[in-house]
């Protein structure tokens, strides 16, 4: 009779919450039907989680049994279930996972052996998969309790930027591609971005209207550039892409998306924004088509810059957007009801009338509703953050209700630092996904806001009248801090705000396989430095090794703060527009960013040393003592360079020559430090971009593309850097011995000849001789780097912290 009692119980409190859910977010009831029903059958997502499984653990694959179920048994909404598995005979599967999905699956299969195994899953870069801690076929844990229940309090587990596919997937083949699906399964994402492949889609598109190949090699952007390119930021940098690229990338898509579809995700399809070739003016002479403005070059040159832009409100907007649709249609089948369009993201409306604005936002939804009638348009709400001059309440609603309620999801790109949901009385209604953005071209950096992401979600879904249906991950670039993407990933499931504390434990426990005391103190530290980034600053890594000030250090400190001559520039696509000094009058000496104290984070390394003889057979241990060394060693070299330049400013020649020897062997020591573990090595990005090339010249342009994305990233002129030079830094062997290191060995030459000759230090010659060297660099294919890590992590790095902090 108890148990009776308590069954009724627990129905009645799914009940409720599936009905206050429902409240909340009528509008999108009718759109996840029509996703259900585009999904593949129960039994072909359970053999996409058998694969999984079969992939994941081999020795395990009958140890399982795997099986879809209804949403009806999860209280109408997503949901897994874990069970011990009670068949007959002692021979077969031990345990039972049941999900709405085949992600639902994975992700309940994930939770198990995190939470039952103290296993590990992260990113191959980032250590890899530990699984060695799962017990033998026959003797996994059994589930103490009756099952373990966990179900989404929101539908949607959002993943990508628009941009990661540049900074991240760009050289990937099938074989990489799979092993991401199979973790954003195990993460459970069930809304990811799937861009790959789309420009094969408009050349197929844009022939129909008398747009020649040739105008499109002056419309794409090479590979590592063709997300700027979809934005309509650039045109042709790094291009053209050749048919075997085009052809390529298109069946790598259907690849990707047909194994996103049998896991029971929703892939979410690009539309058309408005960006067309500039061939398309002479075609159609009366189309609105407006040339926008210089966009980060050196000097507007037009071999890339000032790229079209054809206004939502001409009929040909709607004719080529219904197009776009409809061709994808044609080659992947009725996947998805979600596209992305960014048609005002960096670019501004020429008016505020909100009459006008949604005049825009209708005709944009009308390209995609021609083409899909079922269509959602999901908007990334960056717009709202680094144009928040122009998008007031008037403007805002006037976007967001231009189309038709449940017609609209918008990100909340920057929920963690900046969320506009509580600025925007919830996006007067539309349903948005909480996002956290953390990442910056793919930079290389200890980093996050831990706490802000263990109760941000909470707080925005129990929000009065909440319009919240997801949480997403929208970084630049994948790969690093694994910790921040394990924690948001979980709390798409989470009813509750996370101890931060407590989890941080399991999390240790399991990452490394074993319990450790020193690795338990050592995070507690970094929870409340590194990992607690509270002054809302973008965490674009301006460590001075990998992003070099180019400044002049003659200017006089005192004279320039009187000066304040300053203009405005956007370093990058996704950040906030910000007052930057001119380079050669500054008010101050160039500071990098720091939020916690060095002094904690270089204890933290000792207790990771200490830790080192137990824990130094693990992967993800190395991984995160090299990342962790190279930490603390950067930021010293941040202290380092203040010093020197302080001692320029002074004329303390002596001090200078002391000071700059020291950065430069910094250099020279991290570079040997970061040789010493398998991913953080140049060679591996080079290589990867090299093997897809089909011929000699595809090899030597796609080499080009990479080298220069990680360095330069756009033009520059004989006497000024690109703008963005070092938007895309990164701490990989061979990157700081051959780039990194002779930059600042030519500024320090030049700072001390400076001194030595009493002469002013002669700026625009070092830019010359740098921006020729760099030039240089990017255009090599003569070096071969290393693939293969050489030399022991653990003495590399006890030698350098005894070293440097003796």
């Amino acid at each position: 009779m108890h148990s009776i009692k308590l069954v009724l119980l627990v129905l009645l409190i799914i009940s409720f919450h599936s009905q206050t859910l429902s409240k909340h977010h009528p509008t999108i009831d009718g759109l996840l039907d029509r996703l259900d029903s585009l999904l593949p059958t129960s039994s072909v997502q359970e053999s996409a989680a058998k694969g999984l499984l079969q992939r994941l653990l081999p020795t395990h694959s009958q140890s399982f049994e795997l099986r879809i179920i209804s949403k009806d048994a999860c209280g109408g909404t997503s949901c897994f279930v874990i069970e011990n598995y009670d068949g007959p005979g002692r021979i077969g599967p031990e345990i039972l996972i049941k999900g709405t999905t085949g992600v639902e699956i994975a992700s309940g299969l994930h939770w198990y052996l995190k939470y039952k195994c103290n296993a590990h899953v992260s990113w191959d870069k980032t250590g890899g998969i530990q699984v060695a801690s799962v017990p033998q076929p026959g003797h996994l844990p059994r589930i103490d309790s009756k099952r373990i229940f966990i179900r989404r309090p929101v539908p949607w587990n959002y993943y990508q930027n628009v941009v990661t596919s540049s900074y991240s997937y760009v050289w990937w083949g099938w074989e990489r591609w799979e092993r991401e699906i199979d973790w954003m399964a195990l993460q459970g994402i069930n809304l990811p971005l799937a861009f790959t492949g789309q420009e094969a889609i408009w050349q197929k598109v844009f022939k129909r209207f008398n747009i020649s190949k040739e105008d499109l090699d002056d419309y794409f952007g090479g590979p590592a550039f063709l997300a700027w390119a979809r934005m309509g930021n650039l045109h042709a940098w790094g291009g053209p892409l050749s048919k075997n690229w085009l052809d390529d990338q298109l069946l790598l898509q259907k690849q990707i998306l047909s194994r996103m579809l049998k896991f029971g995700m929703t892939p979410v399809l690009p539309s058309f924004s408005g960006n067309v070739p500039s061939a398309l003016r002479k075609i159609y002479p009366e189309a609105n088509i407006t040339r926008l403005d210089n966009w980060n070059t050196v000097d507007g040159d037009s071999r890339w810059c000032c790229t079209y832009l054809l206004n939502p409100s001409d009929p040909l907007f709607i004719e080529i957007g219904e197009a776009f649709i409809k061709q994808q249609t044609e080659e992947y089948g009725e996947i998805t009801n979600i596209y992305n369009c960014d048609t005002f993201n960096e670019n501004t409306p020429p008016t505020s009338e909100p009459e006008y604005i949604s005049s825009l936002g209708a005709a944009v939804y009308k390209a995609m509703s021609k083409g899909n009638k079922n269509a959602v348009w999901l908007m990334q709400g960056w717009l709202f953050s680094s144009d928040s001059k122009f998008w007031k309440p008037p403007q805002l609603k006037a976007l967001l209700h231009s189309v038709p309620f449940g017609k609209m999801i918008v990100l909340d790109l920057y929920a963690e630092v900046k969320p506009i949901w509580n600025k925007s009385a919830q996006f007067y209604g539309t349903p948005y996904i909480w996002c956290m953005l953390h990442n910056f071209g793919g930079n290389i950096e200890m980093y996050g806001a831990l706490d802000s992401i263990s109760s941000g979600p909470v707080d925005a879904r129990v929000s009065k009248n909440s319009t919240m249906v997801g949480v997403g991950m929208c970084m630049e670039g994948i790969e690093q801090n694994p910790v921040v993407y394990e924690l948001t990933s979980e709390m798409a499931f989470r009813d509750e705000k996370v101890d931060v504390q407590k989890w941080l434990k399991s999390y240790a426990r399991r990452r490394y396989m074993k319990e450790n005391h020193q690795i338990e103190a050592a995070w507690e530290i970094l929870y409340h430095t590194v990992y607690n980034c509270t002054d809302g600053i973008a965490d674009h890594n301006t460590d001075f090794i990998v992003k070099l000030p180019d400044w002049d250090p003659s200017s006089s400190v005192q004279d320039d703060l009187k000066q304040k001559d300053s203009y405005m520039i956007s370093t990058g696509p996704y950040e906030t527009k910000r007052r930057v000094l001119f380079q050669d009058k500054t008010a101050d000496l160039p500071k990098a960013h720091l939020w916690y104290s060095t002094k904690e984070v270089i204890e933290a390394l000792k207790l990771f040393l200490e830790a080192g003889d137990d824990l130094s057979r693990s992967l993800t241990y190395r991984y995160d003592m090299v990342d962790l060394t190279r930490q603390v060693l950067s930021k010293l070299a941040n202290q380092v360079y203040t010093e020197a330049v302080t001692a320029f400013v002074k004329k303390d020649i002596g001090s200078l020559g002391q000071l700059s020897e020291k950065f430069l062997e910094l250099i020279k020591d991290m570079d040997v430090l970061l040789a010493s573990d398998d991913n953080c090595l140049l060679g591996t990005w080079l290589e990867s971009a090299k093997k897809l090339a089909k011929n000699g010249d595809e090899r030597k342009q796609y080499e080009w593309n990479a080298r220069t994305q990680v360095t330069m990233w756009y033009d520059s002129n004989d006497v000024n850097q690109s703008k963005l030079h070092d938007y895309a830094n990164k701490f990989w062997s061979g990157l700081l011995e051959d780039y990194y290191l002779p930059r600042a060995r030519l500024y320090f030459n030049e700072m001390l000849k400076s001194l030595r000759d009493k002469k002013i230090f002669k700026v625009e010659k070092w830019r010359r001789e740098w921006i020729m060297m760099s030039h240089k660099w990017q255009q090599s294919s003569s070096e071969v780097y290393p693939v293969k890590a050489k030399g022991d992590a653990l003495a590399i790095s006890r030698h350098l912290l005894s070293k440097y902090f003796p």
